[in-house]
């Protein structure tokens, strides 16, 4: 079939969806479903903001997709409508720290908090000390409490270290009319504890951790999702319990089952289907599975790009333990490859302790599963299997040779 006779015959069929943005994750429902003990948790740190009182520093973790963005953002909805209302000046900053050329430096960061207030700086060619001191003067130019809100705050510190969350929880001090206070979000619930102490009694005043939703949740979360983005009788039975099922597998992730959702839909639309079926739903993980994990890979650093590539090369070499088709993998020779190959690429190797810190990572994200065993006096290790299929690491390799320039 020529493109054209495609795109002619697509045009011309219904879409399966009423309004597919409702499947995004960009998308901001107006109630958050399971999710009352934090949103109320939440409010109740942030509410003396309302009484123009500076609230507490919160740091907030759990594993993604369970909800703490979205909680976040509803409930600082709620206090703006409150406080224009009532004309009390309450400014809320959201950045997502992942973005590139936002904050990837301690001069991008600031400058871009200070574009907030309507300060514009040049993306380059100023004395950081010189972007706080704009920073300063703009935002205590008015009496105002400001809360800043830094999603995905471990991306931050991997790329510029936590000084920078020192100065900002610390700058309170030098404002007379202004007060800030910060709330970071996490996915990676042992990142506090590589924080410097100083920091991490600054940030950390107080403490949330958001659980992953389990299946029935998941379920709850899809039905109210699906009522206004999938149209009636397209769902085949089973569908959706299905989905939430490899939702909660994968951490209770309902950022993921959403996405399964949407591109099992996009997929039965591909093949000219009036139902979205169990089959397609299958296809659907399969292909999110590889692009996430392509993804997370890619946007590593190259230091932890070359601890997994230690680990897939061991893994390719490495001799099966009692029969098992697994190869088992321990910490030490990881490490012990993982400096070879940084004097190969001219990379400065991490400490053992932090590369056990990545290994550590790379297991909540599900790439590799990583089992903490006892050797008695000796200390502890991990034993590390791969959890990627092969073709999949052969692909995940290749990609690491080239950005990390190994040939």
């Amino acid at each position: 079939m020529a493109i054209s006779d495609f795109l002619e015959n697509f045009i011309k069929k219904e879409s399966l969806f009423k309004n597919k943005s409702i499947l995004q994750s960009s998308y901001n429902p107006e109630e958050i479903l399971h999710r009352d003990e934090q949103i109320t948790q939440i409010a109740k740190i942030l509410a003396p903001c309302l009484r123009l009182e500076r609230p507490s520093n919160l740091f907030i973790y759990g594993k993604t997709g369970s909800g703490k963005t979205l909680t976040v953002q509803n409930t600082c909805k709620q206090i703006t409508i409150i406080s224009q209302r009532e004309g009390i000046p309450i400014k809320f900053i959201y950045i997502n720290c992942k973005l590139k050329k936002v904050a990837d430096t301690e001069y991008r960061l600031v400058a871009e908090i200070t574009r907030f207030f309507g300060k514009s700086i040049p993306p380059t060619g100023l004395p950081t000390d010189e972007v706080y001191n704009i920073f300063y003067k703009t935002m205590d130019k008015e009496k105002q409490i400001v809360v800043l809100i830094l999603d995905e705050i471990d991306q931050l510190i991997k790329k510029i270290g936590d000084e920078v969350i020192y100065n900002l929880t610390r700058i309170n001090t030098e404002l007379k009319n202004a007060q800030l206070s910060i709330i970071g979000i996490s996915n990676d619930i042992m990142f506090a504890d590589n924080l410097d102490p100083r920091v991490k009694s600054s940030l950390s005043e107080e403490e949330l951790v958001f659980p992953s939703y389990n299946a029935i949740q998941i379920q709850d979360i899809l039905k109210r999702r699906c009522t206004d983005a999938i149209k009636e009788n397209v769902l085949e039975e089973g569908v959706i319990a299905k989905c939430a099922a490899y939702a909660a597998r994968e951490h209770g992730d309902a950022r993921r089952a959403l996405e399964l959702l949407r591109v099992a839909g996009e997929i039965a639309e591909r093949k000219g289907s009036a139902k979205i079926t169990l089959k397609e739903l299958d296809e659907s993980e399969e292909k999110i599975e590889k692009d996430r994990v392509i993804d997370i890979i890619t946007t590593q650093p190259k230091q932890f790009q070359l601890v997994l590539y230690s680990i897939l090369l061991i893994s390719e070499q490495g001799e099966q333990k009692n029969g098992s088709s697994e190869k088992l993998i321990f910490t030490g020779e990881i490490y012990n490859l993982y400096k070879q190959l940084c004097s190969k690429t001219n990379l400065r190797p991490l400490t053992q302790r932090r590369v056990s810190d990545v290994i550590a990572e790379f297991d909540l994200l599900g790439i590799i599963n990583a089992k903490v065993i006892s050797k008695g006096r000796y200390g502890r290790t991990r034993e590390i299997t791969v959890t990627t299929n092969e073709a999949l690491n052969t692909k995940i390799k290749n990609l690491l040779e080239s950005a990390l320039h190994i040939n």
